[in-house]
Parts: C-alpha cells; structure tokens; sequence
C-alpha cells in the first residue's frame, strides 16, 4: 500500500510540472524551456522526475516573487555512466539566466549528492545530454526558505574525541524541508567511526525524499561514503580525521529521524608505545592492547602532574604541553630538552596488579639544530626499550599593516608602493614561555631559492640598511621594519628570507641577547636553535611609482614611441588603401563612359 501510495503521489506531482513545461521539437534535435515556481503556496516546494532523451537541451528558470532564495537538491540521478562531464551535465546558475554565476554541475562522475542555494528568489538550469541512447532519470526536489530561519539543533561542529548527536525532534517526528549539516572533526593522526544507532525516515530504494548522507571528508563536496533512508542502523568508518553527514527531508511523512555516535580510532597501527614532539607539546601513544597484555588498566597511568589525564580510545593518548603536567625543561649547550614520566600508579586493592613489574615510561623531546630528537624510555623494572624520531621547531614569517602588529596582510602577491614601510614579524608557536627568538640575518632576493644577487636588510644581527630598524627582543616574536626602495626599483619581485636563533630566555649569554656583533665574536657564543623562514613575492605598484624612478619612466617612453610608431604605420597604410581605392573608381567610370560614348542605336524594322 505504501508504495501505491507514493506511485500515486508522484504521479499527481509529475502530470502539473510537465503540463507547465513547453517542450518543442526543432530539426530533430529536442529542447525545452520552462520557468517554474509562482506565489501560490502549493508552490512553495516541489519534486520532480525527469525522464531524458539523447541530444537534450533544456534550459529552465526557477522564480517566485517574494524575496526568499531557493535550494534544489538532486538526490537521485542516472546519466550515461561513459559520458564525458563536458558533453553530459546538468548545470546550475545563480539567477534568471545562464549568465548568471555558475553555483556548479551535475554530472556522472560525482560521487556526492549535489545541492545548490541562490542569492535571490531565481535560479536557473541547463540540462545537456549527449547522443548516446540509453535511460537516463534525474530526480529533483527544491523549495524557497529565508535565510537566517533555520531548524533548532539543525546540523553543528563536533571536536571532541568522542561524542553523539541526532536529528531535529528526536525521538519524535523530523521537521519538514530540513537541511542540517554536522562536521566531526578530531585530531590529526585519528579516524572516525560512526554508528546509527537508531534511523526511521520514509522508505524509498533510491533515497529520493528523506536520507541522510555520509561523507568522507570535511564537507559535502567530499567523496560519498553512503546514503540511507528507512529503517537501517549502519557504521561508517572515515579514512581521516573528518567527516561529515547530512539530514535532508521534503515536505511529507515525517518520522521519528535518527540518533548517532562516533568514537576516533587511532589510524596508525601501534603495537606498543610511541612518541612525538611539536613546538608546544609532546605527544604519548600507548596500545590499549599492550597494556592488556601486561595486565595493565589505563585509567590507573599518570603523568608527573596527575591531574593531566589521557584520552582513551583504542590507544591511550597523552597530549602533553612543554609547559605544563610536570614536564621537566633542561638547558644543555646547543639543546634544549623536555622531560617528562608515564608511571603506572597501582590500585589499593588490587591483589593483581601489586604483583607486576613496576612500569614506567620516560619521554624526552630533545631540540637541537634543525631538528627534534625524540626518545621514549620504557622500563619495566629492568627491561628498557626506547624510540626516536625526529620533527622541528613551527616558526612563519608575515607582513603586518603597522607596526602594532595586530592584523597580518594576508594578500599574495603583496603590491608596495616605492617608499612604502613594510612591517615583519617571525612567529615561534611554542608553549614554552622561556624561548626567544632572535633575528640573526634577513636577505631580500628576486627568486625564491635566493640565488645571486641578494641584498641585506640584516647580517649577524646588524643593520645593513639604512632604513631597516629592529625591535627589541620580544618573547616568540623577532620583528623589523624597513623601506621598498633600494632593490624594488630593478627587479620585478623580492622574496624576504630570515635566518632565525631561538635561545632560552634566562640565558643572558647566550648570542640572542648580545644583538649587533662581528662574525668572530658571535663564532665563540652559543645559540639554542637555528632555522629559516621565507615569505614573498613583494611587488612595486609601477602605475604609482612610474613618476619618481627614471628606469620605469625610460621604459614608459619607450612604450610610448613604440605606439606612436604603430599608430604612424596604420595611418600611413589606410592612406595608400584609400588612394588605391580612388584610383580604380577613377578607372571604372572612365571606362563605364567610353562605352556609353562608343554605343550606336539601332533603327528597328518596321513590322509589316
């Protein structure tokens, strides 16, 4: 009865939309246009199913007079499956026209439910098919909504390790002509594993009407994992650290909807232990299974500040900051090390477990040069087992608008004018507050790779140019400004390249804080860590700075010459056309005379 039922309806739907399209035949070749939509509110959503032949070429337009916008969704479609997306397509624009803004294309070769909103209440379709004959059936369903009048607890971000979420009203029925998006996104190095614990939502084999769509990836536009509807508890398991799922519903049969939870599953495959170390933290992975097999319970580890507790999923993950939980900072020389201890504290009354090996594992993150060495320690009385690796410090260089440093110039390329001053700021991310960060030479070059020639702005911590003034030592950030003038006035782009030193803070010998110094004394001081960062291209804005740099305005005369010179040619060839042209009409009529001179008329006969 169910299916009668929506055969029924469809076919109710149907029969009015086509009797409002004017299909018209032209050459053998089928096309359509339609304009769709009114003010009456039976139009305010509608669905469509559309039956196309090969060689189509439709173009319909989507209105209604109030201001509202509309959103179409194409939740089922069969086109031909070899077909090239530039010869098959269905594309949308935003407006009454094809000229219209292109939102995007429907094609055989997405694997993701497209679905477009306009800017305004018009939106128009182009539907082209090539001349293979096969069955091809589209199904379209769209209405007009306001933005701003969204769903309650409609869609939302999801961050934690693990959470749960459900659709609108649950457990009772769904609202009508919802569109609810949540993105889950967990930490770096995790997937996700999704599972419905409970759907209902309308019945249909191909999820035309109510579903719920499940991405791979942070957005919808992401590779489609699955689409259900019905009655169905599925799992979905992500290939990264983000996923997204989708609630759509029409305007008809409204059920209880869905509940859903995730968990993260750590992606790399860990036997045992394994650590690794950023700018800010360090980060502790232990096998949930490695603990089981030494009958070990993960809720009874502990840092050397036990109040930092893990999260557990199928590892047990401590993210440890190089500032807090009891790490250890130790000052040796060129390096810098953090140290930190996982101890397995026993329970009380546990006869179990105050039988085992005593178990504690030792992480040091160990800076030095270009490079983080990392070490784990695992000891089990007198078993030791130990892992290293290694990472760098995160440092960037950008522009800034002043010299408050408040709002970073994002444009790229950044376009100067010829005396303009220009604000650098070098960045360390790191949460260790005792580090410093000192400018020891920055060089301005036309290519990235900073090949021949150069230009200093700073060398061994001294002004080298004479508009170039450093700021004081401030914590994470080196900063200087400086003028375009000098290199900008004959190279095209210059790239900005900054040797940095990272020293410890309290260390008043060490090379960050004897600032300006000769290249033998600053041989014999030691410095923490060293690396570069690069940021460009810088371009001169030439229409402003023609006027005041003579090689630009030797370039605009020369331009100009050669304009005048083609300006000079031109006329000089439609002069000799247009004498050339006076000169056979000349000839013309002189000849169109001499035969109207040379003609004699002849006496006709009398007819008798």
């Amino acid at each position: 009865m169910e299916a009668v039922r929506r055969l029924v309806l469809l076919a109710l739907l149907i029969v009015p939309c086509l009797a409002e399209l004017n299909w018209t035949k032209s050459e053998g070749k089928s096309s359509c246009q339609a304009s769709l939509g009114g003010s009456s509110q039976s139009d305010v959503h509608r669905a469509l199913i559309l039956q196309l032949n090969p060689n189509e070429d439709c173009t319909w337009t989507l209105e209604r007079p109030e201001n509202k916008s509309i959103r179409i969704i194409f939740s089922y479609f069969q086109l031909d499956p070899d077909g090239r997306c530039e010869s098959e397509n269905i594309k949308v624009f935003d407006g009454n026209s094809t000229k219209g803004s292109l939102l995007g294309q429907v094609c055989s070769k997405h694997d993701y439910i497209p679905v477009f909103e306009s800017s305004s209440n018009s939106l128009t379709i182009q539907i082209l098919t090539d001349s293979v004959k096969i069955q091809r059936s589209v199904f379209i369903f769209y209405y007009f909504f306001s933005f701003g009048s969204s769903v309650p607890d409609c869609g939302g971000y999801l961050d934690s390790l693990e959470g749960s979420f459900t659709s609108p009203n649950y457990p009772n029925s769904h609202p009508e002509l919802a569109y609810c998006v949540w993105h889950i996104q967990v930490e770096k190095g995790y997937k996700i594993k999704l599972n419905f614990r409970d759907i209902f939502l309308e019945v249909d084999e191909h999820c035309r009407f109510d579903f719920i769509a499940v991405y791979d990836g942070p957005s919808t536009s992401s590779g489609l994992i699955g689409q259900v509807c019905g009655h169905t508890r599925p799992t979905f398991e992500s290939s990264s650290d983000s996923l997204t799922v989708v609630l759509s519903t029409d305007y008809a049969n409204s059920y209880r909807g869905f509940s859903a939870s995730y968990t993260s599953i750590y992606a790399e495959n860990i036997n045992t232990t394994s650590l690794t170390c950023s700018s800010d933290k360090m980060r502790a992975i232990i096998s949930k299974s490695y603990l089981e097999s030494l009958k070990y319970r993960e809720n009874n580890l502990h840092l050397n500040d036990p109040t930092c507790r893990p999260k557990i999923s199928n590892v047990v993950e401590f993210s440890i900051p190089l500032d807090g939980c009891g790490t250890i900072k130790k000052v040796e020389g060129h390096s810098v090390t953090y140290t930190n201890m996982i101890t397995l504290i026993p329970s009380a009354t546990s006869e179990v477990i105050t039988r085992q090996k005593h178990l504690q594992i030792i992480l040091k993150c160990e800076m030095e040069s270009n490079s983080t060495v990392e070490m784990m320690y695992v000891t089990e009385d007198d078993i030791i087992q130990n892992q290293s690796a290694l990472g760098k410090y995160n440092t960037s260089m950008a522009l800034f608008e002043s010299n408050s440093f408040e709002k970073p110039i994002l444009e790229s390329p950044y376009y100067v004018d010829l005396n303009e001053t220009l604000f650098v700021q070098v960045s360390l991310r790191t949460s260790d507050p005792n580090l410093v960060v000192f400018l020891d030479t920055c060089i301005a070059s036309p290519t990235p790779d900073f090949a021949s020639p150069t230009y200093d702005l700073i060398r061994s911590g001294c002004i080298q140019d004479d508009t170039c003034m450093m700021y004081p030592l401030s914590g994470h950030y080196g900063r200087f400004q400086f003028n375009a003038f000098k290199f900008l006035r004959s190279l095209g782009s210059v790239y900005l390249q900054c040797k940095i030193l990272i020293c410890d803070s309290g260390d008043h010998q060490s090379r960050c804080h004897q600032g300006c110094v000769s290249r033998r004394k600053r041989d014999l001081s030691s410095y923490k860590w060293k690396t570069d960062s690069v940021i460009g291209p810088i371009r001169l804005k030439r229409d402003r700075s023609a006027s005041g740099n003579p090689g630009f305005q030797d370039q605009i005369h020369k331009e100009e010459t050669q304009s005048q010179s083609f300006d000079s040619l031109h006329l000089f060839s439609f002069m000799v056309l247009a004498l050339n042209v006076v000169m056979v009409a000349v000839i013309v009529a002189r000849h169109f005379v001499n035969q109207r001179t040379d003609y004699k008329y002849e006496k006709l006969q009398n007819i008798n």
